[in-house]
């Protein structure tokens, strides 16, 4: 979110991004925050998203936020109106593709291939059910390494091992899914891997199903195009 045009180079920028979402990210003890929720609906926090979004392709130029008054606005309780799911490519940041939002705004999980391992999982919905983010987003992106590697396993045969293995092989399901379609295999796998996960978000977590049944949550996949900007919603 802009206040002040004080330009400010994206790198910079990206820095104190990063130390928002670790500060925000953080779960204390389980104990439900005093600060009231978002009074955002599902679809009003997906037309924010899809609003900034539109912004950041537009005029990428970020200007600097006043970010110590929104530090102490949001030191004694966050009410993000949107979690994430997103992958750890350091160039798939939500806070700065989605119109340079706020401290507080988003509630963000990443790591290689936005896959809901079961401490993602913990995260969504202590975003939902402690700070009733209404909406949850899992956000693909071309070119991505670790949906490269699987579909390397998959086609080439690529031998894996160590921790990478075991990031890569939840994603492999997918490659095999769309290999040999009309397309991008690796494309395609990136979609079919956001699908995945969503189907896995909603079968595993009873908080998010529950949500949804009622209304009080969205869940949508969404695919970012690294080269143009764009973010592409499905669902």
């Amino acid at each position: 979110m802009c206040f002040d045009c004080l330009k400010m180079n994206r790198r910079n920028f990206l820095s104190l991004s990063a130390t928002a979402v670790t500060a925000t990210g953080m779960i204390a003890s389980g104990a439900r925050q005093s600060m009231a929720a978002t009074s955002l609906t599902p679809d009003e926090a997906l037309a924010k998203l899809k609003a900034g979004n539109a912004k950041y392709v537009a005029a990428p130029e970020l200007c600097e936020a006043n970010l110590k008054a929104q530090r102490s606005e949001v030191a004694k309780g966050q009410q993000p109106w949107a979690t994430i799911l997103g992958c750890v490519d350091s160039r798939t940041a939500p806070e700065l593709l989605f119109g340079g939002t706020g401290l507080g705004d988003l509630f963000v999980a990443r790591n290689g291939g936005n896959m809901a391992d079961i401490t993602t999982l913990g995260a969504i919905d202590y975003g939902i059910e402690h700070l009733g983010s209404p909406l949850l987003v899992v956000m693909g992106h071309t070119r991505c390494g670790a949906v490269a590697a699987a579909c390397d396993v998959v086609a080439k045969k690529a031998k894996l091992h160590g921790p990478i293995k075991a990031m890569v092989d939840p994603i492999v399901p997918a490659a095999k899914a769309v290999l040999g379609k009309p397309g991008d295999f690796v494309d395609n796998a990136v979609r079919e891997n956001a699908k995945r996960t969503v189907a896995h978000i909603l079968a595993s977590s009873k908080i998010v199903a529950e949500y949804v049944h009622h209304g009080k949550l969205k869940v949508v996949q969404a695919y970012y195009n690294l080269d143009t900007g764009a973010v592409e919603f499905v669902g």
